[in-house]
């Protein structure tokens, strides 16, 4: 059960959609339609919405979903022969694929990752990721960044937790990131792995540091980072490089072994490693920790 909404000022009309991706669209004369959010099951549905359907569609979840306020509706075209005598509100028959729907979608929430600074931890089990997302916001805070989360053992933006079904499809994401963003937030933690993130969950969402405790091989990190956009389709503005661990993070880590086990010291080693390779300027993370380390 997902949902996101129009959180731009930009019409999205279903004529602008036919337009843009080829879509078939019946009745034609209901190009003028506005929709105003997105929604991929009926029980979703909020008045405006365009709610995407699969090859399970019939008659009685179209009738069900305009009861409760669904604009139009997006189908297979397979669907046509059975649906055309039956449909009470625009159709839309197509076979989308992720991309499209991924920039739909986050268009829908207002691209909220173009202003996020997200991290990506990826390369280890859900739970140690979990663990390291966990340890990389309380690092990320620590420098005085509003901070947001999301990870099957919990996500959260600022304060308030996002109550989130798992593992999270590309409606998920980008109402989560857009919550983020309306909060204040400046950064986003994200665990990348199969329990909390759905295949084609990141369409369209920016990814700025990719971070792994597992080292990669050497001269593998594009194809490393091509196979996990195939699998969760998240977008780079620039090149990246898997992050890791580093002699440099290590040692900045060990300024707070006071206060950390081995384990944790590990995670914030990356985590410090993955602040760096966003451009956090040493003097202020060695600040972070100093300050860390005299409050424990």
């Amino acid at each position: 059960m997902s949902a996101v909404n129009e959180s731009i000022m930009q019409r999205t009309t279903l004529g602008q959609l036919v337009e843009h991706y080829g879509w078939d669209l019946v009745p034609a004369f209901a190009s003028g339609v506005t929709i105003t959010s997105l929604a991929n099951d009926v029980e979703s549905v909020t008045p405006g919405a365009l709610v995407i359907f699969g090859d399970d569609i019939d008659a009685d979840k179209l009738h069900r979903a305009r009861a409760r306020g669904a604009y139009a509706a997006l189908v297979p075209p397979s669907a046509r022969e059975n649906l055309l005598t039956e449909a009470d509100l625009p159709v839309l028959y197509a076979n989308p694929t992720p991309q499209q729907l991924g920039l739909l979608t986050s268009r829908m929430a207002g691209n909220p990752s173009s202003m996020l600074a997200v991290f990506a931890v990826c390369g280890s089990t859900a739970r140690q990721n979990a663990a390291v997302v966990t340890q990389l916001t309380r690092f990320l805070h620590m420098l005085g960044n509003p901070v947001g989360m999301l990870s099957v053992a919990g996500s959260y933006s600022l304060e308030r937790d996002l109550n989130l079904n798992y593992p999270l499809n590309m409606l998920d994401v980008q109402r989560s990131l857009a919550v983020c963003s309306e909060d204040g937030v400046a950064a986003v933690a994200v665990s990348l792995d199969d329990l909390t993130v759905a295949a084609h969950g990141m369409q369209a969402v920016n990814v700025d540091v990719l971070g792994s405790m597992q080292p990669v091989p050497p001269n593998a990190d594009q194809a490393f980072i091509e196979r996990l956009q195939d699998e969760y389709g998240f977008k780079t503005e620039n090149p990246i490089k898997v992050t890791v661990r580093t002699l440099e993070s290590d040692a900045l880590a060990r300024q707070a072994a006071g206060t950390l086990d081995q384990e944790d010291e590990q995670r914030l080693s990356l985590a410090i490693a993955m602040v760096l390779a966003a451009g956090v300027h040493r003097t202020n993370i060695r600040s972070a920790l100093r300050m860390a380390k005299e409050l424990h």
